[in-house]
Parts: C-alpha cells; structure tokens; sequence
C-alpha cells in the first residue's frame, strides 16, 4: 500500500494590505497550525492551496 502526501501552500493578505505567498510547502497538521497563526497576527483571506512538489505558490492579485 503507497502512501501519498499531498503538500500545501497558503497565501494570505498582511494586516497592511499586501498580498503574500509561503515560499515553502506544509504538509496538512503544519498548514493548519500556519493558517491559526496567521489569523492571530490579524491577516485575511487565508487560504490553504494543495501544490505539486516543486510548484511555487504566488500571491492573489
């Protein structure tokens, strides 16, 4: 039986209004406890995005 792991990269929007993009990929447990501290710190639109191994996450515009 294959285990699969699937990776994860956030983006969010800074308390300041800039559009930012993790330069890393979590697996699931760390994506979560990455998004809880972002919400802390007052950031918005959080979202958890699945990527490829290898791909790079952007910003939203």
């Amino acid at each position: 039986m294959a285990i699969t792991m699937t990776s994860y990269g956030i983006r969010w929007t800074d308390p300041d209004g800039v559009p930012r993009a993790a330069g890393v990929s979590y697996d699931k447990a760390s994506a979560e406890d990455r998004k809880t501290r972002l919400t802390a710190e007052k950031c918005t639109g959080i979202e958890t995005v699945p990527v490829r191994p290898g791909e790079r996450l952007h910003p939203a515009s």
